[in-house]
């Protein structure tokens, strides 16, 4: 298929006022419409000036883990009985029928994070999905794709209720460690054993296990933190154990940009549409993004959906420009800055021939309120 006479940003490189884009399941050729040459009995649909880009993407959502005016009958995102649950999947929870996977497509939204809910210092396996299925494996594109931690009000809150810990920062942190620790013995263990037939190997545990491919770096850490205190806690910890990690929302980052830039720190902000709901997000602002970019800090733009529905995750971009971040960084802060960030810019996040042909066609420039989503693509087929 080929679409024409498209306005083509493909967010690395500069736009092609009017172009075409030939696709399969990956992108195969784009250029300028003086380029083209039809090819007999392709399918062609002639964008009449519609801004193409690549499909939207944010790496930390709850997408289909809270059921959409549901209650506790569709609420998968924590499992609070116990404050360390790395083995729980998002997977085994997301629900890709429910109606705020169309609404988010139909936004031009075409990839996504999914992690289970801040109540637990480990939550649990992130997953990076399509959001376009009937099923979830067939939506997967990276399945583990990090762990998530938690700093900071929430898991305090939560089992401060249950008269249980942790119920301080210290506590949260030390029971991370604690795992991670537990992990490390767990795994040289089974090194051993592997290593040397004569030794026993250790009983199994699910829990050890899934820490295993952070502690390794095959997975990331993503370390849920708001305020500055836990985001250099989430720092501390990750170098304490070489982990690859990301600090998610870091609302208080921006109050020292320059120490996380130099500490090569990767930050996916947000959300920012929202109220101060807890102390924690006391110096909440739209122009943390803007702050961290003039500090040379990788950052990208999420929803924390539902918090902020996913299918406006455009609005968070455009809020985020309007208080300061150009408009290049804000249209890449939700294409090629969060798959950098989630390291899966190999496959999608921009416009680039051999890349997946998640693309999304917008009436104009997709920060303007006005315009809308007509079609969008995932891996060459229409979803919209």
């Amino acid at each position: 298929m080929v679409i024409t006479n498209a306005y083509i940003y493909p967010v690395e490189g500069s736009p092609i006022p009017s172009g075409f884009l030939r696709f399969s399941e990956t992108i195969e050729e784009m250029g300028p419409m003086a380029d083209f040459s039809p090819v007999a009995g392709e399918e062609i649909l002639d964008a009449e000036g519609a801004w193409l880009l690549p499909g939207l993407v944010d790496i930390h959502t709850h997408l289909g883990l809270f059921g959409d005016g549901v209650g506790f009958e569709a609420e998968d995102c924590n499992e609070v009985g116990d404050p360390i649950t790395p083995q729980i999947r998002a997977v085994d929870g997301i629900n890709p029928l429910d109606p705020t996977f169309r609404e988010s497509l139909r936004s031009g939204v075409t990839a996504v994070a999914v992690a289970p809910g801040s109540a637990n210092p480990i939550g649990g396996q992130i997953a990076a999905i399509h959001t376009s299925g009937r099923r979830i494996d067939d939506m997967v594109i990276r399945a583990p794709l990090a762990m998530k931690f938690a700093l900071g009000e929430n898991p305090k809150s939560c089992y401060h209720d249950r008269d249980e810990t942790p119920v301080t920062r210290m506590a949260t942190a030390a029971l991370i460690r604690q795992a991670l620790f537990e992990a490390q013995a767990y795994g040289r263990k089974k090194q051993a054993a592997e290593e040397n037939p004569e030794l026993d190997p250790p009983d199994f545990d699910m829990k050890h296990e899934a820490l295993l491919p952070v502690l390794r770096r095959q997975i990331q850490a993503h370390f849920h933190a708001h305020r500055l205190d836990d985001v250099f806690t989430a720092i501390r910890i990750a170098k304490e154990f070489s982990l690859n990690y990301v600090i998610v929302h870091g609302t208080e980052s921006y109050l020292a940009a320059d120490l996380m830039a130099a500490e090569g720190a990767r930050v996916v902000t947000g959300p920012n549409l929202l109220d101060r709901c807890k102390p924690e997000l006391k110096n909440m602002t739209f122009g943390g993004p803007a702050e961290l970019r003039k500090a040379g800090v990788l950052c990208s733009i999420c929803t924390d959906h539902p918090e902020t529905p996913l299918k406006y995750l455009t609005i968070c971009a455009a809020v985020a420009q309007k208080s300061g971040l150009s408009h290049e960084d804000a249209i890449r802060a939700i294409t090629i800055y969060p798959a950098r960030i989630a390291e899966l810019d190999d496959r999608i996040g921009s416009l680039k021939p051999g890349k997946w042909a998640d693309l999304a066609l917008f009436t104009g420039d997709p920060l303007e309120l006005s315009s809308e989503c007509k079609a969008v693509f995932i891996q060459g087929r229409r979803c919209v």
